[in-house]
């Protein structure tokens, strides 16, 4: 693989999916060809001392700029350029193609021989507006290569883009790492020490953001618990709807049965898996079909962790679950989204037998098809 240069805004300690991805990524790569430009996490001294402590830990190089928000301006175009020649990189990986994609003239001229740019969900998004289709369609012509998701992503991208582009594009999806996320992964533990041992535990790892469906789960909880009345639900994670969804959980009478993790290191995620009986993330699509789930690698985690799972039918999601095999679809942003949901539920809560069948088929699905090594390698040919 050519020495390369990973240009990406989504890159830890920022949280969250596509952060996951081109992390693990990096680190499946040849850590002396491996250059990353990222944006700074967050603002004062606390984000500061993150992102050091983080980038120390690294074996490859990674450069961070000042700004928050990385996009294609003409100084960031430069310093691009400038790291480009500086570490003698000859590819380039855009960890998301829109917006820093309409760098790759410049950075084709700077001496890059292969382009490589990932879309994701909101990429799809960008395919629906015309202003915005016509930048991803600059980015298609001037990249060698356009990566995708699932087959939802693929067919949005690949009509905003020429035929020539989209006959370029090969799927890259996010991997799972068996070997941290698996049925042993702690959960037992875990979930005895949060006074959980004897209760059927529904459990949603997730950014807490609308469009992930933790909202959903909360309504659903009423019927749950109707037929469990012991049971609980276990949302992890940390983002700007968790005041809303606290006030929802009051509102719909079920406080008690719903606990709030807040943010958990990524070393405890498999734990927190695990403590489930069941995985759920009813996600939705909203903003007329802007914000959408490009993936959902959570239900591939909890898959391989030999959960069941109930997945949303936002954007790509279902590619992540086998329908009637690995668990369910359910339709996420439907007015009856929560009485299916607890359909679901408590199919699986009352069917120990289903749930260990769903959750070895999903966990044999990872090893098949979504390992990290089967991934790394595709994107190693790539570059």
């Amino acid at each position: 693989m050519d020495r390369t240069l990973i240009v990406t805004n989504d890159f830890p300690p920022r949280p969250g999916g596509i952060q996951a991805f081109l992390h693990s990524m990096a680190l499946r790569m040849d850590p002396e060809r491996i250059v990353v430009y990222a944006s700074t996490w967050k603002r004062g001294r606390e984000g500061a001392e993150a992102t050091a402590a983080f980038d120390a830990e690294q074996p490859f190089t990674v450069v961070r700029d000042r700004t928050t928000m990385l996009l294609p301006t003409p100084r960031v175009t430069r310093r691009a350029q400038e790291l480009l020649r500086r570490h003698d990189c000859r590819s380039v990986w855009f960890g998301a193609a829109a917006p820093l994609g309409l760098m790759a003239p410049a950075l084709r001229s700077a001496g890059a021989r292969r382009l490589v740019a990932t879309t994701h969900g909101h990429e799809a998004g960008w395919a629906q507006l015309p202003a915005a289709r016509q930048l991803l369609r600059r980015i298609g012509e001037s990249t060698d290569t356009l990566t995708y998701l699932g087959e939802y992503t693929r067919s949005r991208v690949a009509r905003a883009v020429t035929g020539d582009a989209a006959r370029r594009m090969v799927q890259l999806p996010p991997g799972v790492d068996e070997k941290t996320f698996h049925p042993d992964s702690g959960g037992a533990e875990l979930r005895a020490s949060l006074g959980l041992a004897d209760r059927p535990v529904v459990v949603c790892v997730s950014r807490i953001v609308p469009r992930k469906g933790q909202d959903t789960l909360i309504r659903s909880m009423p019927r749950v618990l109707d037929r469990f009345p012991d049971a609980v639900l276990l949302v992890v994670g940390g983002g700007p709807y968790l005041p809303e969804l606290r006030k929802l959980a009051v509102a719909e009478g079920v406080a008690d049965s719903v606990r709030f993790t807040g943010p958990v290191p990524w070393s405890e995620l498999p734990a927190h898996y695990g403590a489930g009986d069941v995985f759920a993330m009813p996600c939705r699509t909203r903003r007329g079909g802007l914000d959408v789930e490009g993936l959902g690698i959570v239900y591939l985690e909890a898959s391989a962790t030999g959960l069941p799972v109930v997945g949303g039918d936002s954007g790509g999601a279902p590619d992540a679950v086998l329908d009637g095999e690995t668990g369910w679809v359910v339709r996420g942003g439907a007015p009856t989204a929560a009485e299916e949901t607890a359909e679901r539920l408590v199919t699986l809560l009352g069917d120990p037998e289903l749930r260990r069948r769903m959750g070895e088929r999903g966990r044999a699905w990872v090893e098949e098809k979504w390992r990290w090594d089967l991934i790394a390698e595709r994107l190693r040919a790539l570059l």
